[in-house]
């Protein structure tokens, strides 16, 4: 069954949607460096703010977290028709499994009857084909007010993939790449993040997954992002030291190193964001939500 979900808010997540012992979140205002901008960045005199909800150690139910950005686009939307300053908001977090797919995706690219999905399938408003979320994948939710930036998709979507490229060459020295007519970031013909956004009245929301620690065996059974004939990647598969086994002489090593992946890899995510589209993130109250 394809899921919808309504217009509810107000939810509070508790530590049951821990994906392990809470920790406090990063403290996530970015100072921003002045050298080696984004190319195509806009400069701005004074860097403007951007409220962050920071839950990147947390598994999401994947309605709640969409149910959030609907409802920040519509608060957004009223600002603007007040003639009001609206600025930009950053949700961070993991998905419990699901897949979603875009507006117009084809159910083609399933490799099962929806009714015997193994897991939730959500049809979003977003572009692009079906992929999967799930435990281990980092993914950003920028609700942006593109007026404050760019007002171009095509900018758009090259700055979130700039995002990514700039993680894996600065933290993980991984030379990745874009591919010409293909949207997301490659390291070869591995795809490590999809991008698929939705823009209305030059809001963007939707936004980028980037798989750090994923088991990957769900693409398996979907045509990710509708390309044939290349694979999924993710950070762990890349770096193979982090998929030793015993490396501690501990059972349970990988998970230990799973979680420091993790948090390497969204301190990084958090400092180029702020970077790319030079924002000042200011770290907001998960109740605000």
């Amino acid at each position: 069954m394809i899921l919808s979900t309504t217009h509810s808010f107000g939810s509070i997540l508790t530590p049951n949607h821990s994906t392990r012992p809470h920790t406090p979140h990063l403290n996530a205002v970015s100072k921003l460096s002045q050298a080696s901008l984004f190319s195509t960045s806009v400069t701005y005199k004074q860097k403007r703010l951007c409220e962050c909800f920071d839950l990147y150690d947390e598994l999401v139910p994947y309605g709640e977290a969409w149910s959030w950005q609907k409802a920040i686009v519509k608060e957004k939307k009223a600002l603007i028709q007040r003639n009001q300053s609206c600025s930009d908001t950053l949700i961070i977090l993991q998905h419990h499994p699901v897949y979603t797919l875009g507006t117009g995706s084809s159910e083609e690219y399933l490799n099962f009857e929806i009714i015997d999905s193994p897991y939730d399938v959500y049809r979003t408003e977003r572009g692009g084909e079906v992929t999967y979320h799930g435990p281990g994948q980092l993914v950003m939710y920028p609700i942006i007010n593109l007026r404050n930036h760019k007002m171009d998709l095509h900018w758009y979507l090259r700055a979130l993939e700039e995002v990514v490229i700039r993680v894996l060459s600065s933290t993980f020295s991984i030379k990745a790449s874009r591919l010409e007519g293909l949207t997301g970031v490659w390291v070869g013909d591995q795809k490590l993040a999809a991008i698929g956004i939705k823009v209305s009245q030059w809001i963007a929301y939707h936004g980028l997954a980037l798989n750090v620690t994923t088991d990957l065996s769900p693409f398996q059974l979907i045509v990710p992002c509708g390309i044939r004939n290349r694979n999924v990647g993710s950070i762990k598969g890349i770096l193979g030291e982090f998929t030793s086994p015993n490396r501690y002489g501990a059972s349970d090593n990988n998970s230990t190193d799973d979680f420091q992946l993790i948090d390497v890899t969204h301190d990084a995510l958090v400092r180029e964001f702020s970077e790319v589209f030079q924002l000042e993130l200011a770290l907001m109250p998960i109740s605000m939500l």
